[in-house]
């Protein structure tokens, strides 16, 4: 036996006999696999199955419908891993809201929303109006108006098609070999740290990687701010006062600390400029909230 298994035999007995260094051992362990997976999973994802390199798709290429449908089989996928909220009060008034921005849009999507619980700050809605709300986010907001202009946000970023382009060249490169599908299983109890991305790394194909592609997203700044603006004017048709999609910000601010809100607002502007051009958006939003068939204020309290 070489010297260095002798060695790796003493550490290790030690370790077994003070459970702190045990401790330290296993996360030395598990970190070095987390890094060995990472790496398999990028070296995948760059070099796709049929071999080829990754590469950028012209617009032209770029099938709506089939990202639409690879969308909803993604976000059944994981409505069916998620637990679902069963208060009955918040689940009405996430769906009315959500199905109110969804029609005052005016896409013609398939439309769909739940309301997940769990302590994220988090809402999305995916190509082809697959939608969803996170019960974590709810307090924050506090008001039915704050969550319309939330909804709206993401809606929009559905409706004008942002990110289209990543989500068609991770559809052509889907991660559907035998091979792929045993790493993305170990990337689901290692890798993966959110419950969409261990629903979805095991199920592999088109669904598989497209969902794994919106989970990834991260918009550009100016996608963000067609978004903030975007999503006020659905919410100020849908009969909600614009002016409450500011104080989203505010709230959202105070409850992160300042840091810069959660995850899926990580890449939008400064909430100071965010503020002061959904302040001048109001002379556009205004007379659309006015014009409105049915008004609700800020609405419902929500706790």
């Amino acid at each position: 036996m070489s010297k260095s298994c002798h060695v790796d035999e003493f550490v290790l007995g030690w370790e077994l006999t003070n459970p702190s260094s045990l401790l330290l051992l296993i996360e030395r362990k598990m970190k070095k696999l987390q890094r060995l997976i990472i790496g398999l999973m990028t070296g995948l994802m760059l070099i796709g199955c049929s071999g080829k390199v990754v590469r950028t798709l012209a617009p032209d290429t770029v099938d709506e419908k089939r990202i639409n449908l690879e969308a909803s089989r993604s976000y059944q996928q994981v409505i069916a891993e998620s637990k679902l909220s069963k208060d009955k009060r918040l689940v009405e008034m996430v769906k009315r809201v959500g199905m109110r921005i969804a029609k005052a849009s005016g896409e013609p999507f398939d439309w769909e929303i739940e309301l997940i619980e769990s302590p994220e700050l988090n809402a999305w809605c995916m190509p082809g109006g697959k939608m969803a709300v996170y019960t974590g986010i709810l307090p924050v907001l506090k008001t039915e108006g704050a969550l319309a202009a939330v909804i709206g946000h993401e809606v929009a970023h559905a409706t004008r098609r942002h990110g289209m382009n990543g989500y068609a060249q991770a559809i052509e490169n889907q991660l559907a070999t035998a091979a792929v599908a045993g790493i993305a299983v170990l990337a689901a109890e290692f890798y993966c740290e959110s419950q969409e991305c261990k629903a979805l790394a095991t199920i592999g194909g088109a669904a598989g990687a497209m969902g794994l592609a919106f989970f990834e997203r991260k918009f550009s700044r100016d996608d963000e701010t067609d978004a903030d603006r975007i999503g006020q004017i659905y919410m100020a048709k849908a009969g909600y006062d614009p002016a409450e999609a500011i104080e989203v910000w505010e709230r959202m601010a105070q409850a992160t600390g300042g840091d810069g809100g959660p995850e899926f607002m990580s890449t939008h502007p400064s909430n100071k400029n965010r503020k002061q051009r959904l302040s001048q958006w109001l002379s556009e939003t205004k007379p659309l909230y006015e014009k409105a068939p049915q008004k609700y204020g800020i609405g419902e309290t929500i706790f």
